[in-house]
């Protein structure tokens, strides 16, 4: 009778599952971060496209600024871009949400002789701070994004860069 055994022995299983365990306790912290710096990169784009639909929006309406970011989303299906629903944005992005961080946009300067917003202000923030993101940056007319790691980010923080 031949005694040869076959498998693995539960040791060398045990050590096999302690080696995975380790690199992921490794992968998985970096994978994490890497997703919060992706989703801040998209945010200041974000932040650079809206500003973008914005300088376009008070081109082509007059010298005014949107009053929302829904009025910079695409028109219903079939209708005409107007000033209230003007395309120049997907629908993602003139929602308010994207890649973990919220949009908070707000009219301002509003001239009541022209009936004009000759300015507004633009917040991103991380939807879940330390997880989907870890800074807040804001932006205005002036079209500069600012940033600031620990509290809302306003028109006096850091311009991003610098």
């Amino acid at each position: 009778m031949s005694n040869d055994q076959r498998g693995f022995s539960l040791i060398e299983l045990l050590i096999v599952v302690a080696i995975i365990l380790i690199i992921a306790a490794i992968a998985i912290p970096n994978f994490l971060r890497s997703r919060v710096a992706a989703n801040q990169a998209s945010a200041i784009e974000s932040l650079r496209v809206i500003s973008t639909a914005e300088a376009s929006y008070s081109s082509t309406y007059g010298g005014t600024f949107s009053t929302s970011l829904a009025a910079l989303a695409p028109p219903p299906t079939g209708q005409q871009a107007s000033s209230t629903a003007a395309g120049l944005l997907d629908e993602v992005l003139a929602g308010g949400y994207k890649s973990g961080y919220n949009f908070t946009y707000t009219p301002s300067l509003y001239n009541a002789a022209t009936n004009t917003w000759n300015g507004y202000t633009l917040n991103a923030n991380p939807a879940i701070y330390g997880q989907t993101g870890g800074i807040y940056y804001f932006t205005d007319q002036s079209f500069v994004i600012r940033a600031n790691s620990t509290v809302t980010a306003a028109s006096t923080d850091s311009p991003v860069g610098e």
